[in-house]
């Protein structure tokens, strides 16, 4: 009798009162001999219902037939030590479970007794984990990995049925102004607007991705030839360039795609999105807005262009850059009144180049705005030296508004250098006007408070330059020399050319080189000029010979003979 008391109270401690769900079923019926309290609770039934079901009846339908085959053919494991299974509730509601089965007897008979382990939120935080690990946390949308393995994927049917695939590489164009201008919330809330249009442009069968910042990718499936991926990116380049309303403010974005396309252009997924990659800068390239297929010059062209870009990082600290000056010079007298600082580099291997050939790189590289702290404050140091009659005209990019300090860093070359603010002439275009003017107006104030001139350079080629002079009293225009070298030729070129002088303010002629555009300007009231009919950029070397008081007298005698 003490032996069954034992074994009775033994049975209701680690199956009655068990905190975990536990039963016991006949392997031969499946159906549940004993339950426990914990059991009925999580299942729903009270334990009389419980004990009129089988195993079965708390398993989804579908998985029914392979846990019988479990159990008929492994009896000793019910499914095999921690195996997951997928039960039903009374309600209806599906957990995940892990069982652990062991033979025993059970009032003299064969019987199976189980515990259940509830899994059900452990793989909810799996799955959310490993959704996390292939999807993009803004927008939602796959991720880097995920559309690489899907791409994998997709290659080996590629091989084995010969289908065609293509890759998009996507870049939104002026995102950045948007993220400047509004601030990165609303950057944030413009991506996930970008990506909701993109899951529009896509079928259930591809995958678009983000891959970070505003970058994205699509993975095209079952092409019947280029024209579908082109028609595709031409689809979401014009869908992403449409106006965007982020909290009342209208954003104005663009965007660029490169395109490859199995099998020409890669047979695995780092080739396809590497040549992808590579159409995506040809776009950029060609002026944004638009996309271009992957050939294979565009890959020499890019690893120039990256080439040049490590040689630009090196030659600000390897002294390769220089500061030229060209003459400006005042059309009355044909004295020399200035000098504008032109930056040239000294390229290791292609020799000298002219800003045209890596101002743009530097500029969208953000390099600009180290290069161009550098050549102001040589441009000013040179300058301190000449006579105190003669400006130096250094030009301001864009990048170099963005920064926020451009006011104090000029304050600060001055005081370094010690050239009064009244010889600075500070050139901008017109392009800082694009994005965040009333910043860069503010800006424009402070620069002129200090005491520096400002100028508007290129006038005449962008589409509001009067609009541009009535909101800021600039201090000179420069007309472009695009202008100067068609006049005689063109009507409108004339009327550029005597805007200045009828708005009252000193006019500048860029690019003279014949003496009939110089009568021409002079005509036209223009102030000053400069071009190669007076002279080249020179080095700050020459500078000395060319304030030569007997030179420079001879060059205003040439000038009035010609007036």
């Amino acid at each position: 009798m003490t032996e069954a008391y034992e074994a009775e109270e033994s049975l209701k401690l680690v199956f009655e009162d068990n905190p975990g769900p536990m039963w016991l079923f006949d392997p031969k019926t499946l159906k549940f001999l004993a339950v426990n309290d914990a059991a009925a609770v999580i299942y729903g039934y009270d334990r009389e219902s419980f004990l009129k079901l089988t195993l079965l009846d708390i398993v989804p339908q579908d998985d029914r037939d392979a846990i019988e085959h479990a159990i008929r053919n492994n009896p000793g494991s019910g499914g095999g030590p921690s195996h997951r299974w997928q039960h039903v509730k009374a309600d209806g509601t599906a957990i995940d479970v892990l069982t652990y089965s062991r033979e025993t007897m059970f009032c003299g008979r064969p019987a199976q007794h189980v515990a259940i382990m509830d899994v059900t939120e452990q793989r909810k935080a799996e799955a959310r984990i490993a959704h996390m690990a292939h999807h993009d946390a803004l927008t939602g949308l796959p991720n880097r990995i995920l559309l690489h393995e899907r791409l994998d994927e997709a290659l080996l049917r590629v091989r084995w049925y010969e289908e065609k695939l293509a890759v998009l590489c996507l870049d939104l164009d002026k995102f950045k102004n948007v993220n400047d201008t509004l601030g990165h919330a609303a950057g944030d809330k413009l991506l996930v607007a970008v990506a909701e249009r993109l899951r529009k442009c896509v079928r259930d069968c591809d995958m678009a991705a983000r891959f970070g910042g505003d970058e994205f990718a699509v993975l095209q499936l079952g092409l019947a030839g280029p024209h579908e991926a082109g028609a595709l990116a031409d689809r979401i380049v014009t869908l992403l360039s449409e106006p965007y309303d982020i909290d009342g403010h209208q954003a104005l974005i663009g965007a660029s795609a490169g395109i490859a396309l199995t099998p020409a252009d890669g047979e695995t997924a780092e080739q396809l999105l590497g040549n992808a990659d590579v159409a995506l800068y040809q776009a950029k390239e060609d002026g944004r807005g638009v996309f271009r297929f992957f050939e294979p010059g565009m890959g020499a062209r890019l690893r120039a262009r990256r080439t040049l870009e490590l040689d630009l990082r090196n030659a600000l600290t390897a002294g390769e850059l220089e500061v030229y000056y060209q003459p400006l010079v005042t059309l009355e007298t044909g004295v020399i009144s200035g000098f504008e600082a032109l930056l040239r580099w000294h390229h290791p291997l292609r020799g000298m180049l002219a800003p045209a050939e890596f101002i743009p790189l530097a500029e969208e590289t953000g390099l600009i705005v180290p290069i161009g702290e550098w050549v102001l404050r040589q441009a000013c140091a040179e300058a301190a030296a000449w006579p105190d009659n003669l400006k130096v005209a250094v030009n301001l990019s864009p990048v170099q508004f963005k920064k926020g300090n451009l006011p104090q860093m000029v304050l600060a070359t001055l005081a370094s250098t010690g050239l009064p603010a009244a010889r600075l002439e500070l050139e901008i275009t017109e392009s800082i006007f694009l994005a965040e003017s009333e910043t860069n107006l503010a800006t424009l104030h402070i620069l002129r408070a200090l005491g520096a001139g400002i100028s508007m350079d290129d006038f005449g080629t962008g589409y509001s330059g009067l609009s541009y002079l009535r909101a800021f009293p600039f201090d000179k225009i420069k007309i472009d020399r695009s202008f100067i070298s068609s006049l005689g030729e063109s009507g409108d070129c004339m009327a550029i050319v005597n805007l200045g002088s009828n708005l009252g303010i000193p006019t500048l002629a860029e690019g003279a080189e014949t003496e009939q555009q110089l009568a021409c300007v002079r005509e036209a009231g223009c102030t000053e000029m400069q071009g190669y009919l007076f002279s080249r950029p020179i080095p700050a070397s020459e500078i000395a010979g060319m304030l030569n008081p007997h030179r420079n007298c001879q060059q205003a005698d040439e000038y009035l003979l010609t007036a």
